[in-house]
């Protein structure tokens, strides 16, 4: 495969990224891979460690709301797929401060479309842009229900509303532009390198540490939860086989409630229940997330493989066992990897082969 037909992955040094990109570039090896990441304190690029090397991938350092860097890679490697995780994910993060959130989800994805679209209209190849989105913008949902693609979008917290414009930009430009736009909302996923503010890397490493676990509310929210192996396979079977226009859920019909979860770590690292803390609840927390994926089923042939049992024992083995990487998560000691791997070619958004 020539130069110009690179994969572009944006935001593909975080959790989800990173495993779609290592999982990508095993399963395709015909497949070249570009990853332009921003480098947020989400963004870790010891978590392609192990593909930095491979000839068929480049990293460039640089933010998707850049036009002119957005512009300039379409036309240096035209790619014939786009994947879009980048973005500003944490609710709590958003409910902060929730301009970060408006600029990269909503902006930077317009960013792509339009960069794509006015590539893509030069003719040749079959295209896809794939949205990577969330089971949030659905918002709250009652017991028993849940939530398919024809739901209304009803998001609760600023993270959610960004997701679900960008969701709607993404809808538009397919209707007005033929842009072959498709969207996949993911329930909650779990899995190695998840940055350890998220409820499962967070509960593990303080209870391993025997430290108190706080737990919003009285810990009765509801989550479906995911390998992010299987959100992966979901994300090929979309890229590859998916219908432009349309929206895809993914989901494991893994419901859990949260206090489940930390119990779960708990049990498995040895530890008694009396380190969980209840604390205040999250403003605007909504209850209940569920899907209904039996389209991506149905129509893709996509169904998870990993059990909850098997991937939380594995989960909480991967991060006991990686000491270092969470150290390099926690005190921004990554960035030293980042300048000694990486030099001041990333720093000025230039690109490393």
């Amino acid at each position: 495969m020539n130069r110009r037909d690179a994969l572009l992955v944006t935001g593909g040094a975080g959790f989800i990224g990173s495993s779609f990109i290592r999982y990508y570039l095993s399963e395709h090896p015909d497949v070249r891979v570009l990853n332009l990441d921003k480098l947020t304190y989400a963004g870790n690029l010891s978590n392609l460690a192990d593909v930095e090397s491979n000839p068929r991938y480049r990293f460039v350092q640089g933010d998707i709301t850049d036009r002119r860097l957005v512009k300039s890679l379409f036309a240096e490697v035209s790619p014939p797929g786009i994947v879009n995780f980048a973005a500003e994910s944490h609710v709590d993060r958003s409910i902060l401060d929730a301009s970060p959130f408006v600029d990269t989800n909503i902006r930077g994805t317009l960013v792509l479309l339009e960069c794509a679209r006015a590539q893509w209209a030069k003719g040749g190849g079959d295209h896809r842009f794939v949205q990577i989105s969330t089971d949030e913008v659905y918002g709250d949902l009652a017991e028993g229900g849940l939530s398919s693609e024809d739901s209304p979008l009803a998001p609760s917290s600023p993270y959610s509303a960004s997701k679900a414009s960008a969701d709607l930009l993404c809808g538009a430009f397919f209707r007005t532009y033929g842009l072959p736009a498709i969207v996949t909302r993911c329930t909650n996923n779990y899995g190695p390198y998840q940055f350890p503010e998220k409820l499962i890397p967070l509960m593990i490493l303080k209870a391993s540490r025997g430290e108190k676990l706080p737990v919003y509310g009285d810990g009765s929210n509801v989550r479906d939860w995911i390998h992010v192996s299987d959100h992966c396979r979901a994300i090929e079977a979309v890229l590859l086989r998916g219908r432009p226009g349309t929206v895809y859920n993914v989901g494991a019909g893994c419901e859990k409630r949260n206090i489940e979860i930390v119990r779960s770590i708990l049990s498995y690292l040895g530890q008694p229940e009396e380190l969980v803390e209840y604390v205040t609840d999250r403003p605007g927390h909504d209850q209940r997330y569920a899907l209904d994926s039996s389209k991506i089923r149905e129509e893709l042939g996509w169904a998870p493989h990993v059990t909850f049992d098997d991937g939380i024992r594995q989960t909480i083995e991967w991060y006991i066992d990686h000491p270092n990487w969470v150290k390099e998560c926690v005190s921004g000691d990554y960035r030293e990897y980042y300048e000694r791997n990486y030099g001041e070619r990333c720093s000025r958004g230039e690109s490393v082969d």
